[in-house]
C-alpha cells in the first residue's frame, strides 16, 4: 500500500465546549467521513470523493484536504488554527 503524505494536521473544533481532534493521515479523514461524521449533506459527499479519488493518486491531496475542510465547516466543525 502506498503512504499518502497528509501533509500538516488538520485540528477540528467539535463542540461548544472545545473539544478538538486531529486529522494527520488521509486515512484518518477517510474513516470518520464514512462512520463519525455528523451530518450526510453534499459536502461530506464532496470530500469523500476528493480524499478517496486521492487516495487513488487521481486527484491532488490538496483538493482531498480543502474539500475535507468544507465538509467539516458544513457539519459545525471550526477548523482550528496550528499552535
Amino acid at each position: 500500500m502506498i503512504e499518502i503524505n497528509w501533509g500538516q494536521p488538520v485540528h477540528l473544533v467539535l463542540n461548544d465546549a472545545g473539544e478538538t481532534e486531529r486529522f494527520c493521515t488521509i486515512e484518518k479523514v477517510r474513516y470518520w467521513l464514512k462512520r463519525k461524521w455528523p451530518v450526510a449533506d453534499g459536502a461530506r459527499v464532496d470530500a469523500l470523493r476528493n480524499v478517496e479519488d486521492a487516495m487513488d493518486c487521481i486527484r491532488p491531496v490538496a483538493d482531498a484536504r480543502n474539500a475535507f475542510i468544507n465538509a467539516a465547516r458544513s457539519a459545525g466543525y471550526q477548523p482550528q488554527a496550528a499552535a
